[in-house]
């Protein structure tokens, strides 16, 4: 069995899209797919999906978040207002703790 990729976000983490439609734009993973390389970003790359109808539920255009690619968002740091990319800090405890590049503040609490 082959695990997925390794990526440089995780579930939970701060987010900003970099390019595409939704450029600029911020929000919270929802969910890693590393298989696909992709997230699921709260509030962005917004599709609507048409559903059918099921025996006494009514059809309906549904809202909904879809996959964008990993490569497209960067994490974001509130200390610094921006975008960052991230380095890995192991501690004296030889817990290792992803930090941003530009302040120094830590992601992985």
């Amino acid at each position: 069995m082959m695990l997925g990729k390794k990526l440089h976000v995780k579930k939970n983490d701060t987010v900003i899209v970099i390019t595409g439609k939704d450029k600029a734009k911020t929000g919270k993973v929802l969910q890693i797919l590393p298989k696909k390389d992709g997230v699921l970003v709260e509030g962005i790359n917004i599709v609507k999906r048409h559903t059918r109808p099921r025996g006494s539920e009514a059809g309906a255009i549904v809202e909904k978040e879809a996959v964008i690619h990993v490569s497209n968002v960067m994490i974001y740091c509130n200390k610094c207002g921006k975008p960052v990319r991230t380095r890995i800090n192991t501690l004296e405890d030889g817990k290792k703790v992803r930090i941003c590049v530009k302040c120094g503040e830590a992601f992985d609490k």
